[in-house]
């Protein structure tokens, strides 16, 4: 199981607000069945990479399907192995150490 966080950025909007851009992509995760929290700045997926990676494709298409001429996308990936990781015990595993 990974964590990818994924930012996507709509471009030639002819506005500054995005949020109706990221609503679109946040339904996208919804639909997928996806564990996901979204953040000020990008979400954070906890799934498998090829589920991840097939739902931020779509994810970006429906940036498009709602008129962005171009889309910005930067994703982060931490695939662990050597034991079972989730959002919550990231941020725990510090939070413990404060």
């Amino acid at each position: 199981m990974a964590i990818v966080e994924v930012a996507l950025v709509p471009l030639g909007t002819k506005e500054t607000s995005v949020s109706k851009y990221v609503a679109e992509a946040e339904k996208i995760l919804k639909d997928e069945g996806l564990k996901y929290k979204l953040n000020p700045m990008g979400t954070v997926i906890e799934a498998d990479c090829d589920k991840a990676f097939a739902a931020i494709r779509k994810m970006q298409e429906s940036v498009f399907s709602k008129g962005a001429d171009r889309v910005y996308t930067v994703i982060k990936i931490d695939d662990r192995r050597d034991k079972k990781a989730s959002m919550e015990q990231k941020i725990k595993s510090v939070e413990d150490k404060l």
